[in-house]
């Protein structure tokens, strides 16, 4: 890792390790991949992204848009979470993602078709710190859960923008 955010989340997972082998504590940890859904904090991407372009404001976009990440519907993290704590193989740390890296840029395009006009995008600098892709590798829990994502970034975020409408 190299931001403080996935430092603090390796060191959870090593102390969880820790606690499994020298104490016999089944633990088991999830390495989530930027969950999404209804009831989505205000604060984070996604309900920021939807409620700037229903308003018609801009979107702080930090680089090219070009960076990829692995995008995980709610019911999907919640389904793998709930079949981890009967199923998880302890000290194992499994990755729970959606399947498929999408650019960000994409991710925009996606949001202006479900909002029905165009997102207004204003280009910053790089973040220091901020990973170009990343892609959950979900073999493991595949294997050991039977983890299968169910929801495809199209159909998750036009549930997301439903609730938002009926929110605001």
């Amino acid at each position: 890792p190299v931001s403080p955010y996935g430092v603090s989340k390796l060191a959870a997972e090593q102390l969880c390790y820790l606690y499994h082998v020298n104490y016999g504590v089944p633990t088991v940890s999830l390495r989530y991949f930027t969950v999404y859904g209804p009831r989505q904090r205000p604060d984070m991407g996604f309900h920021k992204f939807l409620r700037a372009t229903m308003e018609e404001r801009p979107i702080a976009v930090y680089g090219d848009g070009e960076q990829t990440r692995d995008f995980t519907f709610v019911d999907d993290a919640a389904g793998a979470t709930a079949t981890a704590a009967l199923r998880g193989v302890p000290g194992r740390v499994y990755n729970i993602g959606g399947g498929s890296r999408v650019s960000l840029n994409a991710v925009f395009s996606i949001i202006g078709d479900v909002v029905g006009k165009a997102p207004i995008l204003a280009r910053e600098a790089n973040q220091k710190g901020d990973m170009r892709h990343t892609y959950a590798d979900t073999t493991l829990a595949r294997t050991d859960l039977g983890f299968a994502p169910t929801v495809d970034l199209p159909r998750g975020l036009a549930a997301e923008y439903e609730w938002l409408k009926q929110t605001l």
